[in-house]
């Protein structure tokens, strides 16, 4: 009996990860479609009063996501469950009506439309993983929605350029009509992951019990954790624009005349099932600390990679699949961290009553701000740099920046879960030294009230 019970709930276990995951996988892979195919185009020779018209896009863009992005912290933090799929259909409605203004107005004003694009898809990443956050499964969940983010990217593009080049759909309307194909399929999608059941009791013991943040205790999660949380912040400041600048601008530090415009999509995929099959792993490590760890060591070795290629790109002479490959693979790795799991560890690890909701936001928030300004600096300092040669110097120095950083979050983290661990023990030891002196006065009370 108690077999058949266990592989009945290993069964449901499945069907679950199956519901929950595929939905998170898809929902994202969705948002994407309706916020990345542009990047596909070139818009060659077109500028935006003076500035290059394709970069001009990008800030436009990146611009509405930044701001959507510093309200995120507010709103995916305080947000309820019965509020989350009303929600996610008024962003994507927004945003589908965005792609819709950008194929109608005329150049170059169409580039504002693509602002409230941004600002309508900022909150979405942290909507969908409330979702599926603080459950025995979540690594495996998280794992499925943060790989989505890797592949969705490479078939954003090259969906974009198989529209145009297949169907001669312009570069203006091009983004419109695939993203009206993704919109009630993501409602559909979002309408499945509102139906999931809370997390057990199970659950809520492994993983701690989250809950909503108002602003201050915001603030006062920060501080306890301040020294950590700056480090992190600081170096996902840098892997958010590296990324940024590889995903919207990859047809430019690239020769892509000479390749399909379906292997961005092949070497994401590539990329996808890796990650995916190293994040799942996680799942069998109970030690929360532990996966932290190894989280870490995942982090620097990834960004240990990405300086070694860009320094010795001349050196290497890497065919571009390779080079490509092996980009994409250590600068996921490290995104995806971070966007995924790193958080929900932490705060499973250290008790925390929270969300991860509040962390993805905020490190969001800063890293688009980095992005933007790199961008506007790339674009009226030196707008005549050659891509790939501005890329290889940045995410060298990132690689450095980011390695550093990473090294003393690991030395933080451990001195300070054994600071906390040598405190629970100390605390437990002084319950049970108190217990017995607290039995034998309450003995004596007892005594002398039965017998004045």
């Amino acid at each position: 009996m108690e077999a058949k019970s266990e592989t009945n709930k290993q069964i449901s276990s499945f069907l679950f990860i199956l519901w929950a995951g595929g939905a998170a996988l898809l929902s994202y892979s969705l948002v994407y479609a309706l916020r990345k195919p542009f990047t596909a185009a070139t818009f060659d020779g077109m500028d935006f009063f003076g500035m290059d018209y394709k970069v001009a896009t990008t800030i436009m863009q990146i611009f509405g996501y930044l701001i959507s992005k510093f309200f995120a912290i507010k709103i995916v933090s305080e947000l309820k469950r019965e509020d989350r799929l009303k929600f996610m259909v008024c962003s994507v409605a927004l945003a589908e009506l965005a792609l819709v203004f950008f194929g109608l107005l005329p150049q170059p004003f169409n580039v504002f439309a693509l602002f409230f694009n941004g600002l309508a898809l900022g909150c979405m990443w942290g909507v969908i993983f409330s979702f599926i956050e603080g459950r025995k499964v979540t690594d495996i969940l998280a794992s499925l929605l943060g790989v989505s983010m890797a592949v969705s990217s490479g078939m954003a593009k090259s969906m974009g350029l198989f529209v145009v080049n297949t169907f001669g759909v312009t570069e203006f309307w091009m983004p419109a009509l695939i993203g009206g194909l993704a919109f009630p399929l993501l409602i559909l999608i979002g309408w499945s992951l509102n139906k999931l059941p809370q997390p057990t009791d199970e659950d809520r013991a492994l993983r701690s019990e989250r809950v909503t943040l108002n602003g201050e205790q915001r603030r006062q999660l920060f501080k306890s954790y301040m020294p950590l949380l700056i480090m992190l912040f600081f170096a996902n400041l840098f892997i958010t624009i590296l990324r940024d600048i590889k995903e919207d601008f990859l047809v430019n530090i690239i020769d892509v005349s000479t390749i399909s415009s379906w292997l961005f999509a092949q070497v994401d995929g590539m990329v996808t099932l890796i990650i995916l099959g190293i994040f799942a792993m996680m799942s069998l490590i109970n030690s929360n600390y532990r996966v932290l760890q190894v989280l870490l060591a995942m982090v620097i070795g990834g960004a240990g990679t990405i300086s070694y290629l860009a320094f010795n790109y001349d050196a290497l002479q890497l065919p571009t699949l390779y080079w490509l490959f092996l980009q994409s693979l250590s600068l996921y790795i490290v995104y995806l961290s971070f966007q995924t799991l790193f958080f929900e560890r932490f705060i499973a690890c250290f008790k925390i009553k929270g969300n991860v909701g509040f962390f993805i936001a905020t490190i969001d928030f800063i890293g688009y701000t980095g992005t933007v300004c790199v961008l506007l600096f790339k674009e009226f300092c030196s707008p005549d740099i050659n891509w790939m040669e501005f890329y290889n110097q940045f995410s060298g120095w990132v690689g450095i920046v980011c390695s550093i950083a990473f090294i003393g979050s690991a030395i933080y983290l451990m001195q300070r879960y054994k600071l906390e661990k040598q405190l629970r023990k100390e605390e437990k030891n002084k319950k049970i030294i108190v217990s017995p002196m607290a039995l034998t006065n309450l003995k004596e009370t007892a005594e002398n009230i039965c017998n004045p």
